[in-house]
C-alpha cells in the first residue's frame, strides 16, 4: 500500500521518498584558516621554521606550504640585499621572502600572478608589521619587468612541487611557468643584481651560465642553504663584472641555520680561475 501524507484538496498525493544527496569533504583538517591535507602535513610540522609568528593568524595555500622559503634563509637573503635596497620579489607566493626584505631592506615590491596568494601575503605582511614596505602587485612578472624598477631582483620561481626532489639532475628549464633563462633575462630588464633561489640538485654548470647571458659577464656567488642539518636548496647571487663563488666544505650555524665555506673563483672570460677558500658570513 502507498504511503499518503495530508493534502489541501480531497485527493490523495502520493508520497514519493526523496533520495539525500552525498557531499564529498574535502580531505584533510581545518588548522585556523589553513586546511593540513596529506600532502603538506609534514611542512605544517615545519611551520614554525617557515613563519616564526605562524600562531599570529599566518595564511598559507596547499602550494605555500612547500614553496615558501624557511624564515631563517629568507632573512639570510634579505642580508645579501642591503639596508638601501629597493627590492623586487618577482614571485612573491604567500609572502615570505617579502616580509624580510621589508624587515630588512629599504622597500620591496612584491609580484605574484595568483591574487589569492597576494591576499594571503598581504595577511601575512600585516602579521609582521611590515605591510607598509610592501606594495603588492598582482600580476605576470615577465609583463611587468620591462616598467619595474629596483636595486635588486629576488627570484624563487615554482619548483614544479615536491616531486623536484627526485629528479638527479634539475635543469634550468623545469622551473616554472618558464624556463629559467627566461626568468633570468625578464629580471635583467631591471638590474644586474640578481637572486636566485633553486633546488638543491640544480645543475650548477647551468646556473654558471647565466652569468654569461650579460656583457659584460656578471659576477656569481652560488652558496648552499641548510635548516638544521638538511640540506634545502642554493642561493645564487649575481652582480657586477665576471668572478664567481662556489660554496662546498662545512659551515657554521646560527639558530639553527647554516651556511657554508665558500670556494671563491676569480676569472676573466679567457684567464681561467684562481681557487681560494674564505669563509661566507
Amino acid at each position: 500500500m502507498k504511503k499518503t501524507r495530508p493534502n489541501s484538496s480531497s485527493a490523495e498525493v502520493p508520497f514519493v521518498k526523496r533520495k539525500k544527496k552525498r557531499v564529498k569533504k574535502k580531505k584533510g583538517k581545518e588548522e585556523g584558516t589553513n586546511t593540513i591535507t596529506p600532502l603538506i602535513e609534514k611542512y605544517w610540522l615545519q611551520r614554525y621554521s617557515l613563519f616564526s609568528k605562524y600562531d599570529e593568524g599566518i595564511k598559507i595555500d596547499e602550494e605555500g606550504w612547500y614553496s615558501v622559503t624557511p624564515e631563517e634563509i629568507a632573512i639570510r637573503h634579505a642580508e645579501k640585499c642591503g639596508g638601501d635596497a629597493l627590492v623586487v620579489d618577482g614571485f612573491a607566493g604567500v609572502g615570505g621572502n617579502a616580509i624580510q626584505f621589508a624587515n630588512l631592506c629599504s622597500f620591496v615590491v612584491a609580484v605574484d600572478i595568483d591574487p589569492h596568494k597576494v591576499n594571503m601575503a598581504f595577511n601575512n605582511a600585516k602579521v609582521y608589521g611590515v605591510e607598509d614596505y610592501i606594495d603588492f602587485i598582482v600580476g605576470d612578472f615577465f609583463r611587468l619587468a620591462p616598467s619595474l624598477k629596483g636595486d635588486v631582483v629576488y627570484l624563487s620561481p615554482p619548483w614544479g612541487g615536491p616531486s623536484y626532489k627526485r629528479i638527479e639532475n634539475f635543469t634550468m628549464d623545469l622551473l616554472k611557468p618558464k624556463d629559467g633563462y627566461s626568468i633570468f633575462q625578464a629580471a635583467q630588464r631591471i638590474t644586474p643584481k640578481i637572486i636566485m633561489f633553486l633546488p638543491r640538485n640544480v645543475d650548477l654548470n647551468q646556473v654558471e651560465e647565466l652569468s654569461w647571458l650579460s656583457s659584460p659577464p656578471l659576477s656569481i656567488e652560488i652558496e648552499k642553504n641548510y635548516l638544521e642539518g638538511n640540506f634545502k636548496g642554493i642561493t645564487v647571487c649575481f652582480d657586477g663584472n665576471a668572478s664567481c663563488t662556489r660554496v662546498e666544505g662545512g659551515g657554521s650555524t646560527l639558530s639553527g641555520f647554516s651556511w657554508q665555506s665558500s670556494w671563491v673563483l676569480n676569472n676573466g672570460p679567457t684567464t681561467g680561475c684562481q681557487v681560494s677558500a674564505t669563509e661566507s658570513e
